[in-house]
C-alpha cells in the first residue's frame, strides 16, 4: 500500500512544521516501492526528497542499491555507491552485502571479491550472508575449488560457515562431479560441529542421481536414515525417479509404498517418475492406479504434454506399438491427444521402417479432429526419404499446398538432403531454386545440405561457386561448411586454397573441431605429405581435441599401405582397446602385410611389442 503512504507523505509536507517528512519517513516509502516493482516511482520520491533538503542515510541508499542490484543492474548500483561516498554517508556492512550479492549472482566473481577486500579496509567485517553469497557465485559458475579455498580461509581467519556454507559448496562438487572431494566435505562437517541435515543429504543423493550412480545414491539414502535423518519427499522424489530411470520399477514402488507407510505425502513430481516408469515397463495397469490415486488425493493428473514426453521417449527407442498402447490409455482416461502426440507416433513408424502406417497416422488425426502441421508432414516426408522412398516423399511434398500446409525451412532441408542422397542432384537443384522462388528462409543450414549434398554428388566446383558467392555476399559461415569446402577443394587439386581456408580460420572467428583436422590429415596423407599430417595431428592434439577411433584406424592404414610401418606403429600405441579400437579393416590389413607371406613381414619389429604377434600367422 505504498501508493497510500506516498499520499500520508505528501500531507505531511504540506503541513509542515513538525509534521515535516523526515529521512526516516522518505526512506520507509522509497523502500516499500521498491518492494512493490514500483521502481520508477520510488527513483522520483528519492529526487523529490533531495529537492526538499532532506539528506539521504545510509539506510535509504542501500534500498536503492539492494534494488537495483536484485535487478541486476550492477552498472546504476555502483554509480548510487560513489554517489553515496562523495556525499560523505559512509557504507555498512548493509550496503556491501547488497552489493557483493548482486555481483555475486550476476555471476562476476572478481568485482564481488575486490568489495570483500574493500569492507575488510573499511573495517567492515562480512557477515556469513555475504559470505555465503561470494562462496554460491564460485560454485554457481564451476569454481567449485576456489569455493574451497574460500572457505578455508573462512575458517582460518575464525569466521566459522554454517550449514548453508557447506550445502553451497556440497552441491558445488555435486554438479561438477567431484564426488571424492564432496564426501570427503560431507564427513567433515561433524568434526567441525555441523549435523547434516535432510537437505544435506538430498544434494548427495540427488548427485549421484543425475550422474545415473543409483547404488551411491541408494547407500547415502540409507546412511541418511542410519543417522536418524528421516526422509522428506523430496528425498524419495529423487529416490523414485533415479530408480524408475534405471528400469528399477519394483525398488521404486518399494519406496514408494515406504514413504506412505511413514506418512510422508508424494507430491506430482513423485507419482510422474512413477507413472513415467510403469508406461516405459508396459505396466499400465499400475500407471492408471497411481493416476486415480493422485487424483483421489486432490492431485491433478499427469497431461498430455506430460504423456507426449513418455510416448516420444519410446517412439525415439523404436517401441512405437508400446507407444500405441501408451496413446490407449490417454484417450481412455479421457485426455485428448493433440498434434505433438501423433507427430511422435509418426517419427517412430518412420524409424522402424514403417512408413505405411505412419502416413496412416493422418487418418486417425483426422478422424479425432486433430489437424496435421508442417512438422508432420516433415516428419513423413523425412521417413519415406530414410526408407528410400523418394517418389512417395516427392508426391506427398506436392500434396501440401492442397492441404493448405506451406513447407518451411526445414521441410525443404530435409526435401533438399533427401534428393542429394539419393543421387538426385538436378531434382535437388531445382528444389533449391523453388524454395527461393517461395520466399523461404534459407539459413546457414540450408547452405550445409546443399554445399555437401554436391560434393557428395561430384559436383564440388559447382559448391565451390556458390561457396564464392557466399563468402561474397558476407553469410557468417559455420565450421561444419568451411570443413566441408576444404575436403572439396582438395577434391579438384586446388590445395592451395584449401590449405588457405584452413589457415584463415580463427581470422573468420571459428576454430577447428576434430571434424576439419580429419579432413586436413587425410588430405595430407592422400597426397603423401606424411610429416605435414603428422604436424597437423599434433596441432590437434594441443589444441586439446581428441582423435576419434576412426580418424586413428584411417591413419593407421594410410601410413600401412603407404610403407611408413614405423609411423603407422606411432598411431598403433594410441590404440587402447577402449576410447580408440582396431577395426576390422585395420586388423585385416596387419594381417597380409605383416604374416610370413607379407611383403612387409621383416618390419613386424617396428611396430609396438603388443602388435608383433601378427608375425606368427601365416
Amino acid at each position: 500500500m505504498s501508493q497510500r503512504a506516498l499520499d500520508l507523505l505528501q500531507m505531511m509536507a504540506k503541513e509542515g512544521g513538525g509534521c515535516s517528512p523526515n529521512v526516516v519517513a522518505y526512506s520507509t516509502v522509497i523502500r516499500g516501492f521498491f518492494k512493490e516493482g514500483e521502481t520508477g516511482k520510488a527513483c522520483n520520491l528519492f529526487h523529490e526528497m533531495m529537492q526538499q533538503g532532506v539528506e539521504p542515510s545510509v539506510w535509504t541508499y542501500s534500498s536503492i542499491i539492494d534494488a537495483l542490484c536484485k535487478a541486476r543492474a550492477m552498472d546504476k548500483a555502483e554509480l548510487v555507491l560513489q554517489q553515496m561516498v562523495n556525499k560523505g554517508v559512509q557504507p555498512n556492512n548493509v550496503t556491501y552485502n547488497c552489493m557483493i550479492h548482486g555481483y555475486s549472482t550476476s555471476g562476476q566473481s572478481k568485482e564481488a571479491a575486490k568489495l570483500l577486500r574493500e569492507m575488510k579496509s573499511r573495517d567492515l567485517i562480512p557477515d556469513i550472508v555475504t559470505r555465503n553469497s561470494f562462496l554460491a557465485s564460485l560454485c554457481k559458475h564451476g569454481r567449485s575449488k576456489e569455493a574451497a579455498e574460500f572457505l578455508d580461509s573462512m575458517t582460518a581467519k575464525g569466521h566459522k560457515p554454517d550449514i548453508v556454507s557447506y550445502r553451497i559448496l556440497l552441491h558445488g562438487y555435486a554438479s561438477e562431479g567431484c564426488f571424492a572431494d564432496m564426501i570427503d566435505l560431507f564427513n567433515s562437517m561433524e568434526s567441525n560441529g555441523i549435523a547434516a541435515d535432510c537437505h544435506v543429504f538430498n544434494i548427495l543423493i540427488n548427485g549421484y542421481a543425475k550422474r545415473g550412480m543409483t547404488e551411491e545414491a541408494m547407500l547415502i539414502f540409507t546412511e541418511m536414515r542410519g543417522q536418524g535423518v528421516s526422509p522428506d519427499v523430496v528425498t524419495y522424489s529423487i529416490v523414485i525417479a533415479a530408480l524408475s530411470r534405471m528400469g528399477r520399477l519394483t525398488d521404486a514402488i518399494e519406496k514408494f509404498n515406504e514413504m506412505t507407510a511413514l506418512e510422508v505425502q508424494p507430491d506430482t513430481t513423485v507419482y510422474h517418475s512413477l507413472i513415467q516408469g510403469c508406461c516405459i515397463d508396459g505396466d499400465l495397469v499400475k500407471a492408471k492406479e497411481l493416476m486415480f490415486e493422485m487424483m483421489n488425493g486432490g492431485i491433478p493428473r499427469p497431461n498430455i504434454v506430460f504423456f507426449n514426453s513418455v510416448i516420444n521417449s519410446l517412439c525415439k527407442e523404436g517401441r512405437v506399438m508400446d507407444a500405441h498402447d501408451v496413446l490407449d490409455l490417454v484417450i481412455g482416461i479421457g485426455e485428448r491427444p493433440d498434434v505433438i502426440t501423433f507427430n511422435s507416433l509418426i517419427d517412430g513408424y518412420c524409424l522402424v521402417g514403417k512408413t505405411d502406417k505412419a502416413f496412416k497416422i493422418l487418418d486417425v488425426m483426422k478422424s479425432v479432429g486433430v489437424e496435421s502441421d508442417v512438422v508432420t508432414y516433415s516428419a513423413l516426408l523425412d521417413g519415406y526419404f530414410k526408407n528410400r522412398r523418394i517418389d512417395d516423399a516427392l508426391t506427398l511434398f506436392r500434396e501440401m499446398p492442397r492441404k493448405r500446409i506451406k513447407p518451411g525451412t526445414v521441410t525443404y532441408g530435409i526435401m533438399l538432403d533427401g534428393l542429394f542422397r539419393a543421387g538426385r542432384t538436378v531434382a535437388a537443384k531445382k528444389m533449391f531454386h523453388e524454395m527461393n522462388e517461395s520466399g523461404t528462409t534459407v539459413d546457414i543450414s540450408t547452405y550445409n545440405i546443399i554445399l555437401g549434398g554436391l560434393c557428395r554428388n561430384k559436383c564440388a566446383d559447382e559448391a565451390i561457386t556458390l561457396f564464392q558467392k557466399l563468402r561474397a555476399m558476407n553469410v557468417k559461415l559455420n565450421i561444419k561448411i568451411l570443413n566441408t569446402m576444404i575436403n572439396a577443394m582438395y577434391t579438384v587439386q586446388r590445395k592451395e586454397e584449401a590449405k588457405d581456408l584452413f589457415s584463415a580460420m580463427s581470422a573468420n572467428g571459428l576454430v577447428p573441431n576434430e571434424s576439419t583436422y580429419a579432413v586436413m590429415i587425410r588430405n595430407l596423407l592422400k597426397d603423401g605429405a606424411v610429416e605435414d599430417a603428422d604436424n597437423m595431428f599434433s596441432s590437434m592434439d594441443n589444441s586439446g581435441i581428441i582423435p576419434s577411433s576412426c580418424l586413428i584406424n584411417d591413419i593407421i592404414r594410410m601410413l600401412l599401405e603407404k610403407g611408413e610401418i614405423a609411423k603407422a606403429g606411432n598411431y598403433l600405441s594410441k590404440v587402447d582397446g577402449k576410447r580408440i579400437s582396431l577395426e576390422a579393416s585395420t586388423t585385416s590389413l596387419m594381417l597380409s602385410l605383416f604374416s610370413r607371406k607379407g611383403k612387409h613381414q621383416e618390419d613386424i619389429k617396428l611396430l609396438p611389442a603388443k602388435y608383433q604377434f601378427f608375425d606368427g600367422f601365416g
